[in-house]
C-alpha cells in the first residue's frame, strides 16, 4: 500500500495567527515538524495541503524551499481537501496529521501506520486519539483511501466537514477501528501549539533539545520535562479547542 501522510496547515489560527510559521532559533515550527516526519520508515509521501488564501502562500514557499509537495484547497472544508489532495497524488492510505505539532515523534507516527498495515483489512481507521494515552501533539490517524471517499460522498455536516474523521469513524463502526496507546498515561502534557502558552513551552523544549540533538525523541522529551517541571506550568491551563 503506498502510504500518504497529509499534514493539514493554515496561517489563520484565531487563536495564535501565523503560528506553524513562527520561529525558534530562527527556524519556523512546520520546518521542524517536516524534518521530523521526513525521518518516518513508513510514509512514502508526505503532504502539506493548505487553502487557496493567499494567506497561506508563505507555507507553500516554505514547502518548496524544502522540497516537501503541497496541495491547495478549500479552507473550511477540509473533508474535501484532503480527498482531493489524496485522490491527486494517489495514494492507499492516508496518514492525518496537523501542522501544529512540531514535536512529534517519528517513531509514534510508525507505530500507528505499522499497526495499521498489520491489521488491514480487519481495521480501516486506526489511531492514538481515541483514547489518549499520548501526549496531545502526538496525534497520528490513520485510515484507507476507500474510507476516505466515502466520507466525502457522503458527510455533510459542517462538523464532519471540519474534522476530517468523525464521519469515518461513525460510519465504520466499532468493530473497524483500532487505538494504539503507550505503555504509561501521558496525556495530561500538552505538547501542540494553539496559543501563546503552548508556543512558549514548545520554545523551551526545541532550544534545549534540538542543537544537541535534533533527532531527539519522544522519550527524550519527556525526560527532560523530568528535569524541569516548572516547565509544565507555562500551558498548563490551556484547553483544547472544543473541550468544556
Amino acid at each position: 500500500m503506498k502510504v500518504m501522510a497529509i499534514v493539514q496547515a493554515r496561517m489563520g489560527s484565531t487563536r495564535l495567527p501565523g503560528k506553524v510559521l513562527k520561529q525558534v532559533n530562527g527556524k519556523p515550527l512546520l520546518e521542524y515538524q517536516i524534518e521530523r516526519m521526513k525521518r518516518s520508515k513508513r510514509i512514502d509521501q508526505l503532504v502539506i495541503s493548505t487553502s487557496k488564501r493567499s494567506l497561506d502562500d508563505p507555507i507553500i514557499d516554505l514547502c518548496r524551499d524544502l522540497d516537501v509537495d503541497t496541495f491547495r484547497g478549500s479552507e473550511r472544508d477540509v473533508l474535501g481537501r484532503f480527498y482531493e489532495t489524496c485522490a491527486y497524488y494517489k495514494a492507499d492510505a492516508v496518514v492525518r496529521l496537523t501542522a501544529d505539532c512540531p514535536l512529534i515523534d517519528p517513531a509514534v507516527i510508525d507505530k500507528v501506520i505499522q499497526y495499521f498495515l498489520n491489521h488491514y483489512p480487519r481495521y480501516m481507521y486506526v489511531s492514538n486519539t481515541r483514547k489518549r494515552s499520548y501526549p496531545r501533539g502526538m496525534d497520528t490517524e490513520v485510515f484507507t483511501y476507500e474510507v476516505l471517499k466515502d466520507a466525502y460522498m457522503n458527510a455533510n455536516s459542517p462538523h464532519d466537514l471540519e474534522h476530517v474523521t468523525p464521519f469515518i469513524v461513525n460510519r465504520i463502526g466499532a468493530l473497524g477501528i483500532a487505538q494504539v496507546s503507550h505503555h504509561s498515561d501521558e496525556s495530561h502534557h500538552r505538547w501542540t501549539v494553539d496559543t501563546p502558552e503552548d508556543f512558549q513551552f514548545v520554545s523551551k523544549v526545541l532550544k534545549n533539545l534540538y542543537p544537541k540533538n535534533p533527532a531527539f525523541t519522544f522519550e527524550d522529551t519527556l525526560k527532560i520535562l523530568e528535569r524541569n517541571p516548572d516547565w509544565l506550568e507555562v500551558n498548563r491551563q490551556v484547553k483544547q479547542k472544543g473541550d468544556p
